[in-house]
């Protein structure tokens, strides 16, 4: 912790802090159509300030300038490694600003300061800039036509991509969408959720400060009706990209569907598992694992592992060390860099976290209050496979405990799910964990620890967690470009057209 701040001077640079109050819209700040935006700190419930939101009329200006941008090509058809250099210029610019987006990414999402600082603003640039190297590596390919044709296949970008955000991650979202979107040559138009605009603002003034075209990254702030849903119906967007409730991203394919049939990407929601077996070694860095997993950011993270499937054999040990870790998870103002808890993000969001702790069924053994913003580390032992804890995601820091007696009830139980994004597994036994690995439906199985991967490996999910492509790695690439074949006819001219 050298690095942090202490909490007064973390006040001290929020106070002083000029926030963006209009939308970014060709180039620079101007003011949105719409109603005006309250944002406000999750932790005090304070107004940060007023933004002019945007409408439907901005989205339509917003798409003209993205569309006139891609059309002349200044970023579409520059060479891949001078639209490297200027992102790296981009990330540049967000590490020399790191700390000012740190602060405005924890007053307005409610997340703890120490985690901007040391997780979410270092993996930020660190995804833009790996995109940003890719960017002149990616090869393209030629298929085997014989002597008498050449058959390439090229990539080319989308066009029009509307990146839509949660607001869990505003930050990281924002790279892990505009990093290989921007690298691959589109124009992209950012809907942030409307808690959280602020520091996609902030990066969008810094993209044009570090040299990105006019009409290349736009941020339009607003809520769903106003800028998603246009956005989602407009026949001139190609693609969107969305993270968020599966409930938003259905109604994205409907909006593709009644529009031109845009692309859409989406990474929805996640009820996922961790499974102990009885052969588990080291269960108090299980532990540690387990309680990361559940209540890291507060637990509004899609990929949290908010159902521990524990062996019988191994529960009551391995409770005991759990119990004791969350001792540390300190809960409490978001800019004190002591707490690992911070705030949840609204008050319809801690209304509907304290609905499922006041019906929760099974026996409460940390937790299970609601104070004002903050709701501290809950676990819920005894709870039943088809409970409401056990199947509907609930985006706050509550861990569901469901014992098993085998390894096939353990695989069971954690594929008796809507969703399929992440899972963890945890055993000694190799040929065990490949075969658990293999068995769950889930787009990331991790062993012996809790984690996505990096930036190198795609994120995404099964069943009503993901549809249509994946974050990060190369694959992210894939999915904002389009593939094409060009077929070159080597034959001799001067056989003329003996087609039989």
């Amino acid at each position: 912790m050298s690095d942090l701040l202490t909490r007064a001077e973390y006040a001290a640079l929020a106070a002083a802090m000029e926030f963006p109050k209009t939308a970014f819209i060709d180039g620079k700040y101007r003011a949105g159509r719409g109603a005006k935006l309250k944002t406000l700190n999750p932790a005090s419930g304070k107004v940060i300030c007023e933004i002019a939101a945007c409408n439907e009329v901005d989205v339509d200006l917003a798409v003209s300038k993205a569309r006139e941008a891609f059309d002349q090509g200044h970023w579409a058809k520059l060479h891949p490694s001078d639209r490297k250099d200027i992102l790296i210029r981009l990330c540049k610019l967000i590490t020399r600003n790191r700390r000012e987006l740190a602060v405005m990414e924890s007053l307005d999402s409610g997340k703890p300061v120490r985690d901007c600082e040391l997780i979410d603003i270092p993996e930020t640039i660190h995804t833009i800039k790996w995109h940003a190297e890719a960017a002149d590596k990616l090869y393209d390919q030629t298929a085997p036509g014989g002597d008498d044709a050449i058959a390439m296949i090229v990539r080319e970008p989308v066009g029009v991509v509307a990146a839509v955000l949660p607001w869990n991650f505003p930050l990281l979202m924002l790279a892990w969408k505009i990093g290989p979107a921007l690298a691959a040559g589109n124009s992209v138009i950012v809907k942030p959720a409307e808690q959280t605009s602020l520091t996609a603002l902030r990066v969008a003034e810094l993209a044009a400060e570090a040299g990105i075209p006019r009409g290349v990254l736009q941020v339009l702030p607003g809520d769903g009706p106003s800028v998603g849903e246009p956005l989602g119906l407009h026949s001139n967007v190609d693609m969107v990209s969305f993270t968020g409730s599966t409930e938003t991203g259905k109604r994205f394919l409907r909006y593709s569907a009644d529009s031109n049939l845009k692309k859409v990407v989406l990474e929805c929601g996640g009820k996922n598992p961790a499974i102990v077996l009885d052969d588990a070694e080291n269960l108090d860095l299980v532990a540690e694992h387990i309680v990361n997993a559940a209540f890291w950011n507060m637990g509004e993270n899609c990929s949290a592992n908010s159902r521990l499937i524990v062996h019988e054999a191994v529960k009551k040990p391995l409770l005991k060390h759990v119990l004791a870790r969350i001792r540390d998870w300190k809960t409490g103002d978001p800019l004190d860099p002591q707490n690992h808890l911070g705030a949840l993000i609204d008050k319809d969001h801690r209304r509907k976290v304290a609905g499922y702790l006041k019906s929760a069924k099974g026996k409460l053994l940390a937790g299970g209050k609601v104070d004002g913003s903050f709701v501290a580390p809950t676990i819920f032992d005894e709870v039943k496979r088809g409970d409401k804890l056990a199947r509907e995601e609930i985006f706050g820091p509550v861990l569901s405990v469901i014992t098993v007696s085998s390894f096939d009830e353990a695989v069971e139980v954690a594929n008796d799910t809507d969703y399929g994004l992440t899972a963890s597994v945890f055993t000694a036994n190799g040929r065990t964990a490949l075969r658990a690995a293999r068995s769950i439906r889930a787009g990331t199985v991790t062993v012996n620890c809790y984690g996505e991967g990096d930036i190198s490996t795609p994120f995404g999910g099964y069943k009503q967690s993901g549809f249509g492509g994946r974050d990060n790695g190369i694959h992210a690439h894939d999915q904002y470009t389009e593939l094409k074949t060009i077929w070159i006819d080597l034959g001799d001219p001067a056989a003329g057209d003996n087609v039989a």
